[in-house]
């Protein structure tokens, strides 16, 4: 979710009707999304076994990222990464706000509660960014818009399991809404920038330097602990007796975790809709659980199934509410 990839008009547009294959293209994003269900249990055990925290990871992966990213973009397109001073406050934000703490806060949420469940919270996202379509820029909505707000809201409650006062962690429920909210920012700031001609790989190039610029002055990098780089971590839950080097498992999470993924993504939107690829994605809580219930042994309630289902249609609505979809 935290992770889906954006689109350009250029994308959506793509090669000639002709030259596109959409199996193939599906096939880029259920890989992508394969990706990034398997990142949240690498990224849990790195935390809970690695002993990496939160916040470290969460600097880790920006800095990984932003670096490849940033220098694959200076070889092959350098002319994109140009930024005028107009849009060095907008791209900072969307990269503290849209990138750094989205990514915090996600890690924060699957340390405190199961990924899918989790994943499930965080995906109200696209919700959040269709109402505020409607109620602060005033863009033309589908009456459909309400149907999905009640949906999300009635899974959310069944999610929660809010009749019993919030069974679960209230830590990882205020994370995971946070982490919705920063997302949907992320989402929102994306699209304005995308509008005004920056292409998709500078605005993330940008957006990750930016993390990684914050991240360095909340934690300096001469106060990393790299010792615990070079430990082992035990893989937990069926794997508990099999241990990797934590340096492999942070590894995963900046390349496979991030950077093919958006690739992968954003090729697949040279052969099909940014809207089905994007429905396609939501795939990712139900892959996300079934991931930690074989690896981490992570169940899911009947109430927490239902909420879910309820949830992801009532983004699918969401997201085809807006009379203008986002690209």
């Amino acid at each position: 979710m935290v992770d889906a990839a954006l689109t350009s008009a250029e994308l959506e547009g793509g090669p000639a009707v002709s030259a596109r294959r959409p199996a193939v293209g599906y096939a880029l994003v259920l890989v992508a999304v394969s990706l990034w269900a398997v990142n949240g249990t690498v990224g849990k055990i790195i935390v809970d076994s690695g002993d990496i925290s939160a916040l470290r990871l969460a600097e880790l992966r920006s800095t990984g990222a932003g670096l490849v990213l940033f220098v694959a973009v200076a070889l092959v397109r350098p002319a994109t990464l140009s930024v005028s001073r107009r849009e060095v406050g907008f791209l900072a934000v969307f990269g503290i706000g849209g990138l750094a703490f989205v990514h915090f806060l996600y890690f924060v949420a699957i340390t405190h509660l199961d990924i899918g469940i989790a994943l499930v919270i965080q995906y109200i996202a696209p919700v959040l960014v269709a109402l505020w379509a409607r109620f602060f820029v005033h863009e033309p909505v589908r009456r459909r818009l309400w149907l999905a707000l009640a949906l999300a809201l009635a899974g959310l409650s069944l999610v929660v399991e809010l009749w019993s006062g919030t069974a679960l962690d209230g830590v990882g429920v205020a994370a995971s809404l946070a982490a919705a909210c920063a997302y949907a920012l992320y989402i929102l700031m994306a699209e304005r920038s995308l509008q005004r001609g920056r292409d998709v790989f500078s605005l993330l190039a940008w957006g990750f330097i930016f993390a990684t610029a914050f991240w360095t002055i909340a934690q300096p990098w001469w106060s990393f602990p790299w010792s615990r780089l070079t430990a082992h971590a035990s893989l937990l839950g069926r794997l508990d007796h099999v241990a990797a080097p934590v340096w492999l498992l942070v590894g995963y999470v900046v390349m496979l975790g991030t950077v093919v993924p958006f690739v992968l993504m954003i090729t697949a939107l040279h052969h099909i809709p940014a809207t089905r690829a994007t429905v396609v994605a939501m795939a990712e809580p139900v892959l996300g659980g079934l991931v930690a219930y074989a690896w981490l042994e992570e169940s899911i309630g009947p109430f927490q199934i239902a909420g879910g289902i309820l949830v992801l249609a009532g983004i699918v609505l969401a997201q085809t509410a807006r009379s203008t979809p986002a690209r």
